[in-house]
């Protein structure tokens, strides 16, 4: 039988984005609050964010490739969704709306420029990031598990779950191709189960 995977609680995520440096830690919070996989959440871009309908719009996402491979000589390439993937469009919460436009504004990021670049406004690689930034934070946050930055995805999904979204707008707002996918992540947080015991003592309750 499989193990069953652990999932970042909202606790251990504070203590992890304590720890990371300042200039990465939107891009972190962008990862909890969008559940985006990592390539969706470096094409990022302003033009793909409604501020007005507090909404985001995943339209293109970012593949490493090795120079020898790629056709333009770059390590990373921005694609668009194919037609059996296609753009997706969720609401976004007021708070994470208001730091984007400030991190936007400061630093002059313009409407097709890449919201969370490298210094050389290059985007950021995976790997680089893993081994500089997001392994030292892991240690120095103190969580005592492994967390990978997908795990952050898995989170997202996990907690929208646990709080009381619904498995099919769960399923639209991640990109999964079949509900199936979604379903795993229903009973992953500590004391998920605890809320089918508190509706037993409300409906018992209610019959006293």
């Amino acid at each position: 039988m499989a193990r069953k995977s652990r999932t970042l609680t909202p606790e251990e995520f504070d203590r992890l984005i304590a720890a990371i440096p300042e200039q990465h830690r939107l891009m972190v919070q962008t990862f909890i609050e969008t559940g985006m996989r990592w390539g969706e959440l470096i094409a990022l871009r302003p033009r793909h964010i409604d501020f007005l309908r507090r909404e985001v719009t995943v339209e293109e996402t970012i593949v490493e490739v090795s120079k020898k491979h790629s056709p333009t000589g770059e390590r990373c390439l921005v694609k668009p969704y194919p037609k059996d993937n296609e753009p997706r469009t969720f609401g976004m919460r007021q708070p994470w709306l208001d730091a984007v436009a400030a991190h936007i504004q400061s630093h002059g990021i313009g409407r097709d420029d890449l919201l969370f670049p490298t210094k050389a406004n290059t985007p950021i690689s995976r790997n680089t990031f893993r081994t500089r930034v997001w392994l030292p934070a892991v240690k120095a946050s103190g969580v005592d598990f492994p967390v990978r930055v997908h795990d952050l995805r898995h989170a997202h999904a996990s907690w929208l779950l646990s709080g009381g979204s619904d498995l099919k707008s769960v399923m639209e707002r991640m990109g999964h191709a079949q509900i199936q996918t979604t379903q795993k992540y229903l009973h992953t947080l500590p004391g998920a189960d605890q809320k089918n015991l508190d509706a037993l003592d409300r409906v018992s309750n209610s019959r006293r």
